[in-house]
């Protein structure tokens, strides 16, 4: 390794860019937490399993509301932001960017692939690695190609589901009936997924592989290719004009802000009233109604972004952005340690309550693991430089073990 080489020093990060990722990795948590306490079908479909009833319904809708895809949305862009900021840094260090960054792809696709087939199929770090391995030759474009792009990758999405959503009476019956499944399950099909979940740790992970399997394959070319893949683009974009870096004035964040919050709930919620009409069915749900969300959660997201960068801006509030920072600069070891407490919780080889708590409950949770992220993180990066994944995962990206301990 060049001895110009290394990862970003605490003193060069920009905390804007770690305090957006602290909130959005809190954020995931809000949505992430259905598919490790309940069937899968419950994440998309909320009347698949568990109770709608009072408080359930109120956290199902503003969860919906203010959480689903919004979070992953901004870690996406977030993604694609730390590909030119790393590459960048990379190239002003050595003249040389591809291998920095196709090493730490390949070290995050191997975490992604040891995270999604032995603890929580839910992994989204191997979508990432893969689309970042193929947005790379396209970094240097300028900031406008790489928002258009990412917009048309984004609605290739939409395109599918548009096909399948108007084209359901010409399918074979028994495509019909193996979609209808994956929508809303047969109570013998959700008895046999608690079963393996709360089982034996051979069953838990059959089965959770077997699902990882479907996400990276399926999933990954119906939605994570172009979302994800997209909207990294978008991040590029942003991270060139100075939007997350929190450069701009304030009337740009406050404007922003409004526009994004508007429409993005009005789009949102406009869908939520859809689907409610349509009882959630299969043939409006699944493909047609889920698109007033894909693309609401885009403006939603981008308002968030910019209160956020307001929040950055101001001189307020220090201590508590630096919470949010630290917890941001601890992603990877955050994100991953939230799976192994709700696999703790919820699976066979813990506690097994897969199944068994309603939504309320399961906020409870996420309020709990968000404060102990918030309390840790910071302590922790007090007498340590990288959190313990971070500091595993540059290590194999540079070739070179990493001092961890902060000298004193």
């Amino acid at each position: 390794m060049s001895p110009d080489n290394r990862p970003v020093k605490s003193a060069e990060r920009i905390q804007s860019l770690d305090i957006l990722r602290g909130i959005a990795i809190l954020g995931i948590l809000i949505m992430n937490i259905q598919s490790f306490s309940m069937p899968g079908a419950a994440y998309l479909n909320p009347m698949a399993y568990g109770s709608m009833e009072g408080v359930n319904g109120w956290v199902w809708t503003l969860s919906h509301l203010f959480a689903d895809q919004k979070f992953m949305t901004i870690f996406s862009i977030l993604f694609g932001a730390g590909v030119v900021l790393i590459t960048q840094k990379s190239f002003e260090r050595t003249g040389k960017s591809a291998g920095i960054h196709y090493r730490r792809n390949f070290w995050l696709l191997i975490i992604g692939l040891l995270h999604a087939h032995l603890l929580w199929y839910g992994d989204i770090l191997v979508a990432y690695a893969i689309c970042g391995f193929l947005i790379y030759p396209l970094r240097k474009m300028k900031a406008v190609y790489l928002l258009i792009l990412g917009v048309i990758l984004i609605s290739i999405h939409t395109v599918f589901y548009t096909f399948f959503g108007t084209s359901m009476e010409f399918w074979p019956p028994e495509s019909l009936e193996m979609a209808k499944q994956s929508w809303i399950p047969s109570q013998e099909l959700i008895q046999e997924e608690i079963a393996a979940i709360t089982g034996t740790l051979s069953q838990q992970i059959a089965k959770v592989s077997s699902s990882a399997v479907f996400m990276e394959t399926f999933v990954f070319l119906m939605i994570f290719l172009w979302r994800a893949g997209g909207l990294m683009l978008v991040g590029m974009a942003f991270y060139k004009w100075g939007i997350l870096s929190a450069t701009k004035s304030r009337s740009f964040y406050t404007k922003g802000s409004i526009i994004g919050l508007i429409l993005g709930l009005t789009i949102t919620g406009y869908g939520m009233y859809t689907n409610f009409q349509a009882n959630f069915s299969f043939e409006y749900s699944m493909y047609l109604g889920s698109q007033w969300n894909y693309w609401g959660s885009l403006f939603m997201a981008y308002g968030y972004i910019c209160l956020i960068m307001l929040f950055a801006k101001t001189s307020l509030y220090s201590k508590i952005k630096a919470r949010l920072a630290a917890v941001g600069q601890m992603a990877l070891t955050n994100y991953i340690a939230q799976t192994v407490i709700c696999v703790f919780i919820f699976f066979g080889v813990g506690l097994g309550f897969f199944g068994q708590w309603d939504r309320s409950i399961q906020f409870l949770v996420v309020v709990v693991i968000s404060l102990m992220q918030l309390v840790w993180s910071k302590p922790w990066l007090a007498k340590y430089r990288f959190g313990p994944l971070e500091w595993a995962w540059r290590s194999l990206s540079y070739r070179k073990v990493q001092t961890l301990k902060r000298q004193q």
